[in-house]
Formats: C-alpha cells, sequence, structure tokens
C-alpha cells in the first residue's frame, strides 16, 4: 500500500479534480479587463448616481433630459479607454 495523500474513497475520483485554483500562474500577475463588464458596470454606477441625485433632491426632474445620457456616456468612453489602452500593451 503507497503512503498517497489522495484518497479515492473518500473523493470517489480515480485522479484529484483541477479547477481554477489549481491553475497555471500568469507571470505578469494582471488579468486581462473584460471590456464588456467594464462598459456595463460603469453604466450602471452612473444610473443609480443619476437616481440618487435625483432622490437627493440635489437635481431636479426638470434636469433629466441632459443627465440621463451622461452615464452611457462616461460608459463608452471607459470602454473606449480600456480597448486602446489594452492595444498598446504588449
Amino acid at each position: 500500500m503507497t503512503d498517497d495523500t489522495y484518497d479515492t474513497d473518500v473523493y470517489g475520483y480515480d485522479e484529484p479534480m483541477v479547477g481554477p485554483l489549481d491553475a497555471p500562474e500568469r507571470p505578469s500577475g494582471r488579468h486581462p479587463v473584460n471590456i464588456a463588464h467594464l462598459v456595463m458596470g460603469v453604466a450602471f454606477a452612473g444610473m443609480v448616481l443619476v437616481w440618487a441625485l435625483v432622490q437627493g433632491d440635489v437635481v431636479g426632474t426638470d434636469e433629466l433630459h441632459w443627465l440621463v445620457p451622461v452615464p452611457w456616456l462616461a460608459a463608452g468612453g471607459a470602454g473606449l479607454f480600456a480597448t486602446v489602452w489594452s492595444s498598446r500593451r504588449p
């Protein structure tokens, strides 16, 4: 009998499972940015900010015609910036 640290009777598999925690490390220590997630996150945060400003009576509902597009413009700008930034890195 060998002295294995992996017991097939306990786990039910012949070999240990390999998952994301066992994945090899990237040499740079950075992960790629998912631009779609970034854009939607910025848009969502902007919409929450607009909602908070309206609910807090900081801005009136008559000013929403120029305030609602701002999160979409900021999200588009963040997406463009991330696209240009990632294309310039090796």
